[in-house]
């Protein structure tokens, strides 16, 4: 009895297709891991504060899935403690026990208590701010107010720095060659003999600033060559948010 063969085509099509199956598959899981890690228009406070800030459910309430509220993920009982892990305008995320177990989500802040009460006021204080940093940290700007690690977030590893301690505290000086990408026309022969000119972009320092910080804040930025800031003036940021 011979055994039938089956077309090497057959094969070549249907692993093809398992690819394009596990990859919609794939891209899915992907996609939904990262909204849940980071939604737009909202912040994260883990690391952010030096301990954690926990909150006591008011009465029975839902939690939510996604900051917009749309989809129920559980109901917290009244004094569950939760710790607050992320921010919105208008909402707190938090992460505690619901009544059907644990549970990270989205609850409004009227429905959490708290034993400091400024927490509410301090909480759009700090979200405005985190928003304006940001914002500096994505155009690898540097501001007055800002922090040492969010100096290092913006502008990287500076060029030179040097650090001194007083009995007034400690003085950081941090300071940053500016790099730009300058055009330059290059001639050369092509591969038959004959001249042609190429467009090559050339690493070229622009600019230097320097970046002074009492301890641990910014209070000085100083272009001490060129326009590293590009001309619109220094800027200013609100100084860190204290929780208690």
């Amino acid at each position: 009895m011979t055994a039938l063969k089956t077309p090497l085509s057959f094969w070549l099509v249907t692993w093809v297709l398992a690819l394009a199956g596990a990859g919609g598959a794939l891209g899915q899981l992907g996609k939904s891991k990262s909204s849940l890690l980071l939604e737009p228009g909202t912040i994260s406070m883990e690391g952010l504060l030096p301990k954690p800030v926990t909150l006591k459910v008011r009465a029975e309430a839902p939690i939510y899935f996604h900051s917009k509220m749309d989809r129920v993920a559980g109901m917290m009982a009244p004094g569950t403690i939760v710790t607050l892990i992320g921010l919105a305008p208008h909402a707190y995320r938090v992460r505690g026990r619901a009544r059907h177990g644990d549970v990270a989500g989205w609850m409004l802040p009227q429905e959490l208590l708290s034993p400091d009460p400024n927490l509410a006021a301090n909480m759009k204080k700090l979200y405005d701010r985190q928003q304006q940093v940001q914002a500096l940290i994505d155009s690898r700007q540097v501001a007055l107010g800002m922090t040492l690690d969010e100096v290092n977030a913006s502008m990287g590893k500076p060029t030179r720095k040097s650090s001194k301690l007083t009995l007034q505290g400690r003085e950081d000086k941090l300071e940053y060659s500016i790099f730009d990408k300058v055009p330059q026309v290059m001639t050369g022969r092509d591969p038959y003999g004959n001249l042609v000119q190429n467009v090559v972009y050339v690493k070229v320092e622009t600019g230097t600033l320097s970046v002074s910080l009492k301890d641990g804040i910014v209070n000085t930025i100083e272009e001490t060559k060129g326009a590293p800031l590009g001309g619109g003036g220094v800027k200013i940021v609100p100084g860190p948010i204290f929780i208690r």
